[in-house]
């Protein structure tokens, strides 16, 4: 909160700089991707795009306007949505958010935390971006707007807000919905949004585990300290949508967003990402800092 009051200048050009990589990324059509030198995986769920976070290029793409289920990719804008109340003050990071029946009933992945019982602030974006836990995930929604239902409402408004015209949203986990759809491309402009509107919170994506209730949680995602340059940001699985990753990545003042989904298995999903990044990071345009 601190830092977004401190520096509302440099956020504001972060945001128009995103706002700018949007509109070129609406841009860009088949045509004007570079020939795939990546074989798709073989599967009728696949939809990936790899993206030059500086400007907006798309380097790779197949299926990245196709409709897709985004299972817990569905939690990066929950969390977009807390750092939103986290940096206008309605929300503090050492706030207790109440876990209510309904919340502690999700299936896992999830926290375990029982009815009645409570889970910081803090500890509740760690528990999404990390542990993609479903029964926060609720718990949120509900401090935020009272109703998962109706914070799902605002998830979907903030999305055609940010440019992401293939999405909708009916809850806040990722967890099996028929209308809650996406597509690969719209995840790509919701993860450059998280790194452009919020450096102050991004870290929470990078961090591999942590500790609540006296124990290490451990993530899912097996690419973070394995693969150079690599910062984040989230995984996500259900049956409906087979694999998916969106991961951004950066070396030698170059970086890139990629959006991986449909991969039959986690270890399939992670050697196709990691075969995108090691391709297309080298083509991104490079420039101070990442």
């Amino acid at each position: 909160m601190h830092a977004f009051r401190a520096a509302p200048a440099l956020l504001l050009r972060r945001l128009a700089a995103f706002l700018l990589l949007v509109g070129l990324l609406s841009a860009c059509t088949t045509q004007a991707v570079m020939e795939p030198a990546v074989a798709p995986l073989i599967s009728d769920k696949y939809a990936a795009i790899v993206v030059d976070a500086r400007s907006g290029r798309v380097l790779y793409e197949r299926a990245s306007n196709a409709p897709r289920y985004p299972a817990s990719l569905t939690k990066m804008m929950t969390l977009y949505l807390l750092f939103e109340a986290l940096d206008e003050g309605r929300v503090r990071l050492d706030e207790e958010i109440p876990v209510s029946a309904f919340a502690a009933s999700r299936p896992p992945s999830k926290m375990g935390i029982k009815r009645g019982g409570s889970i910081d602030a803090r500890s509740a974006v760690l528990a999404l971006a990390v542990r993609s836990a479903n029964d926060v995930a609720v718990a949120v929604a509900e401090r935020l707007a009272g109703s998962e239902e109706a914070f799902a409402r605002s998830m979907t408004l903030k999305a055609r807000q940010l440019g992401m015209t293939g999405t909708v949203f009916r809850n806040a986990s990722g967890l099996p919905d028929d209308g809650q759809r996406t597509t690969a491309r719209d995840m790509a402009v919701l993860a450059m949004a998280l790194r452009n509107r919020f450096p102050h919170h991004y870290h929470y994506f990078a961090n591999r585990e942590f500790a609540f209730g006296g124990k290490i949680v451990r993530g899912h995602n097996s690419l973070l300290g394995r693969i150079p340059g690599v910062d984040g940001l989230k995984t996500g699985y259900i049956r409906a949508s087979g694999f998916n990753l969106a991961t951004s990545a950066g070396r030698g003042g170059r970086r890139v967003v990629a959006v991986v989904m449909g991969g039959e298995s986690a270890r399939a999903r992670d050697e196709h990402m990691v075969s995108l990044i090691e391709t297309y990071l080298p083509r991104a345009a490079a420039g101070a800092g990442q």
